[in-house]
């Protein structure tokens, strides 16, 4: 059984996978203004990975018999992204994700919620391959600097990211 207080630590998070979707799907339209078309992909890919996320969760409340608090989501304020600030603003988002999933995952071990606790693994394994991807990519970026070719070459190459259910 989960208790209130981690009940209601469950409804924040799921209510920030749902805001991180919102998120990558606000950054995909970015892309997609500024002509990198391949990176536009990319992030919708990753809003469909969001979306999966916090479908998860929502399954895994429900199946737990806990209350759904769904929320109003703020749009993202993403005024004057670069290329390489939609992956730098990124990796910050992610990062502020594997901290809020730390303390999550501390508090359902504190709480002796050892079914709760287990199930979080998965997002804590998650964000370490989130983060990767992300320093992987700015690297790149950051290599070929302001070379309008090296830069649609990444472009091109983010381009042909599909979608897999990370979930399943």
């Amino acid at each position: 059984m989960i208790s209130k207080k981690m009940a209601e630590k469950l409804n924040d998070q799921l209510n920030k996978e749902f805001f991180s979707a919102y998120l990558y799907l606000s950054i995909s339209a970015s892309c997609s203004s500024q002509g990198f078309n391949g990176a536009s992909n990319w992030f919708f890919i990753q809003y469909q990975e969001e979306n999966a996320h916090a479908l998860k969760l929502f399954r895994y409340l429900d199946d737990q018999n806990v209350d759904l608090d769904l929320r109003t989501i703020s749009a993202p304020e993403l005024e004057g992204l670069s290329f390489i600030g939609a992956f730098e603003a990124s990796l910050n988002h992610e990062q502020k994700m594997t901290r809020h999933l730390n303390e999550l995952s501390d508090f359902s071990f504190q709480e002796k919620d050892h079914a709760t606790y287990n199930f979080l693994q998965w997002y804590v394994t998650e964000q370490v391959e989130e983060e990767a991807t992300l320093n992987h990519i700015i690297d790149q970026i950051r290599i070929v600097g302001n070379d309008g070719y090296g830069l649609l070459t990444i472009d091109k190459e983010l381009g042909t990211r599909t979608f897999i259910d990370p979930t399943l």
